[in-house]
């Protein structure tokens, strides 16, 4: 398996998307404020006929919008705007066009009382560049009309070179039955032209009580070429957290829908259960933290993913959008309903498959509190249909009593490379590959292949198990004992930001 270029290949382009440097640090190539040409104030208590100065704002965000050019920002003071934004300009390179909170102050973008048709957002970055919108609340937008798509933020026909930055969004809810198309994002990305959205960061918001029904509470999808989705905070979600996307009719040029070359890192998600709404049920806990569905290229790193229904999935719903080359490393996942780590097609519907994968380094920790939806533990780590050419190693697997710590279903999929593991459980350890199951060691590694470097049946030695808290103590026989494949695959740094590998040295699970 040439696991190694293709990966060498996926950093080359992060490279050039946000001019990473050679020695691994990133920095993202996210649009900058130049000296602002002006800046406009606006504020509840303000007139639209003012100048827009600190002393006689605008009242209106829209106005002020309508009145700036390139390297001018629009400070909005704290209150309550009941208005629908919708950015009618780009800036331009070092000039961007900046929408920003006033300093120390929380201004409101309400959705109380407006009207929805359609599709429609409170926030619409719509076919304009170099745009930073920054500090708000977006919140309150609620509708009980069928069919129609309900949004807090909105970027799209090719948008390019957004910071979505230190937001709240919650309250976004399309309260009707699943039957009447119940959908809607707190923040959708969605690259639906022939332009390739490039330079898209969204980090340091928080997400959290929207109802999205059908759909996700952070979504990129289609022609979406180059993102950092980093440090914010999904919580008390009835779908799924964070889903980059392909297949789902964003573009409607096949090579143009999916999203790709982007990184999802340091965000904490919890909470997101989907038998706290509709769509699910009593029962359904099918909601993921984080998803990955049918987009190539992307790295999911140093996230904090609890209590949601599953974990990470780097899955495909769709047969002619496989999801590749993809890592998912240093990430904690403890406590989800149903599975920590998921790969494959959906069992029986779907045949695109998960292809060319890293799940390395992570630490998983007391998944699977029920059955899955065929009645079974789907385990830690769970391998569906039409896995190819994967690579799992170096992960601190922590199992219930009663658990799978690797199920593979069926007998679909081939060369799924698996070794230099820590497993452990107090109770009888199971894992499940091609579907039969197996409780000794020794038959669990004859049948997956793999495995003659990983342990079995020693504590990691995590610093509490009551909390949990998932970084190993310094004795831990995690420590340094796993194998290094090279920087660019286990990326720079673990879960605390600090060096992955240290004097040619890595530590199995999360944290160095």
């Amino acid at each position: 398996m040439k696991t190694s270029i293709i990966f060498n290949s996926i950093r080359n382009l992060l490279v050039c998307l946000f001019l990473i440097p050679a020695c691994g640090s990133k920095k993202v190539d996210t649009p900058t404020q130049a000296t602002s040409s002006k800046t406009l104030y606006v504020s509840p208590g303000g007139n639209d006929s003012n100048a827009g100065t600190i002393n006689a704002p605008l009242q209106s965000i829209n106005m002020a919008l309508g009145k700036v050019l390139s390297g001018d920002t629009v400070m909005v003071r704290a209150g309550t705007y009941y208005e629908k934004v919708k950015f009618p300009k780009s800036g331009r390179l070092d000039k961007c066009i900046t929408l920003k909170a006033y300093p120390g102050e929380h201004p409101v973008i309400s959705g109380e009382g407006l009207p929805i048709t359609g599709k429609e957002a409170l926030v619409t970055i719509s076919n304009v560049s170099y745009i930073i919108f920054e500090g708000f609340d977006v919140c309150n937008y609620k509708s009980t009309i069928p069919w129609v798509n309900i949004n807090g933020i909105l970027v799209n026909e090719g948008s390019g070179n957004i910071t979505l930055r230190k937001n709240k969004i919650y309250n976004i809810e399309h309260n009707v039955k699943p039957e009447d198309g119940r959908s809607g994002h707190g923040i959708e990305i969605i690259g639906n032209t022939s332009v390739a959205m490039k330079n898209i960061l969204v980090e340091e918001n928080e997400i959290h009580d929207c109802n999205t029904g059908y759909s996700e509470n952070l979504t990129i999808n289609g022609y979406v070429d180059g993102f950092v989705i980093r440090k914010n905070k999904i919580y008390n979600a009835e779908n799924i957290g964070i889903d980059a996307a392909g297949g789902y009719w964003a573009n409607p040029t096949p090579a143009f829908n999916y999203a790709r070359n982007g990184i999802i890192s340091d965000n904490e998600l919890y909470n997101i259960d989907m038998t706290t709404g509709p769509i699910g049920g009593s029962t359904g806990h099918g909601a993921i933290g984080i998803y990955v569905d049918g987009a190539r290229n992307i790295t999911v790193e140093r996230n904090n993913v609890h209590e949601c229904d599953r974990g990470i999935g780097i899955v495909s719903e769709n047969d002619a959008y496989p999801t590749s080359n993809c890592l998912v490393r240093n990430n904690f996942v403890a406590n989800c309903w149903r599975t920590g780590i998921y790969l494959g097609g959906y069992l029986n519907y779907t045949s695109g498959g998960t292809n060319d994968c890293y799940v390395i380094n992570n630490t998983l920790y007391f998944n699977n509190k029920v059955l899955g939806h065929f009645g079974e533990i789907e385990g830690e780590i769970r391998l569906t249909e039409r896995c190819n050419n994967n690579v799992i190693k170096n992960n601190i697997v922590y199992g219930r009593p009663v658990d799978v710590l690797v199920h593979k279903y069926t007998a679909t999929g081939t060369n799924n490379i698996i070794d230099h593991n820590l497993y452990y459980t107090t109770g009888t350890p199971k894992w499940i590959w091609n579907g039969t199951e197996y409780t000794s060691y020794e038959a669990w590694k004859t049948a997956c292949g793999g495995d003659a470097n990983s342990s079995n049946g020693i504590d990691p030695l995590l610093i509490n198990t009551t909390l949990p808290d998932l970084h190993i103590q310094s004795s831990s026989p995690a420590k340094n004992t796993g194998i290094v494949i090279n920087a660019d695959v286990h990326g720079s740094t673990d879960i605390d930001g600090k060096p992955r590998i240290v004097n040619g040295k890595i530590s199995k699970g999360a944290q160095q």
